[in-house]
């Protein structure tokens, strides 16, 4: 490497490393030719120019062999080297799922965690065994800038929202329903919307947020519900419903993965409150990144198969 740093690089032909790796690797300048698919002049002309780049013959003829010189000799590690350097310079780095131990970084709400998470992980374990995920829960919109992309490989909202630094692409649609308990004694009537109002509701407050991301859409149809209970997470809200005689206003996706768990029934609420989309986000940086790229087709598969 420090003789090929000497050379005068300003004037020099990179071309001319590739046939000084073929001439120390055949020590002839004929099969050196045949290796390169070039002319046995062309690589004379290029011995020529790199003996004077190097100031040293570099190959000698002893009898009827042509001989590396000890300085052409110290040049051939190095040299395989500074060309492997300069070719992944060129060519993306791979990704092998089968053998990566690589770690990924995901920012997703408790719903998708609860919803995706189970068939991701199988699919991951049996693709790709060493990888690691980490999740992180979301942490609302104020969190989604350039400098945050860089520490994330995907993020999973309910935003539909475009933010700079990241691309978005829909991931699921879901809609919202009422959970209760088994047994709950208003399950068959909480669809009218009288019942509905009388009964003890607990709402889904996210970090970062002042009401339940339900509440605007009941006070713009004239609906002001009774809150009793209040807590950060859907799944926490469930976990309370199935428990009490309180009602959850949640995704129905959610209650019908964990209605046998937790011995939920879904109701059918009183209004709709239309779509709830959720969006994967993935940062602008890892567009080209194979392993993220891998990751992102795989979550977008079961999320787009629910």
């Amino acid at each position: 490497m420090i003789y090929i740093l000497q050379m005068n690089l300003a004037g020099l032909d990179l071309n001319l490393l590739v046939a000084l790796d073929a001439l120390l690797a055949e020590a002839s300048v004929g099969r050196a030719a045949l290796r390169l698919n070039l002319s046995q002049p062309a690589v004379s002309h290029a011995l020529r120019r790199l003996r004077e780049a190097t100031g040293d013959p570099l190959l000698v003829r002893i009898g009827p062999r042509m001989e590396l010189t000890p300085r052409a000799q110290a040049l051939r590690a190095p040299l395989a080297q500074a060309l492997d350097q300069v070719r992944g310079l060129f060519v993306a780095e791979g990704f092998d799922p089968a053998t990566s131990p690589r770690g990924f970084r995901l920012m997703m709400p408790d719903l998708c965690v609860d919803l995706l998470m189970p068939t991701v992980l199988q699919q991951v374990a049996a693709a790709a065994p060493g990888v690691r995920l980490d999740v992180i829960p979301w942490r609302g919109p104020a969190v989604m800038t350039p400098d945050f992309a860089r520490t994330v490989d995907l993020v999973i909202a309910w935003t539909g929202e475009a933010y700079p630094g990241f691309h978005r692409q829909s991931l699921y649609v879901d809609r919202d329903a009422l959970a209760v308990r088994r047994g709950h004694p208003d399950a068959r009537r909480l669809s009218d919307l009288a019942v509905f109002n009388a009964a003890r509701h607990v709402a889904v407050v996210g970090a970062g947020e002042r009401d339940d991301a339900i509440e605007p859409f009941l006070r713009q149809a004239g609906i002001e519900r009774r809150i009793a209970l209040a807590v950060p997470s859907y799944l926490q809200a469930l976990r309370m419903t199935a428990r009490t005689d309180l009602v959850a206003f949640v995704p129905r996706r959610l209650i019908a993965a964990l209605a046998e768990p937790l011995d939920l029934v879904t109701v059918e609420p009183p209004i709709d409150p239309g779509e709830d989309r959720q969006y994967l986000f993935h940062p602008v940086l890892a567009q080209f990144d194979p392993g993220a790229a891998w990751l992102r087709e795989l979550v977008l598969k079961v999320g787009r198969g629910l």
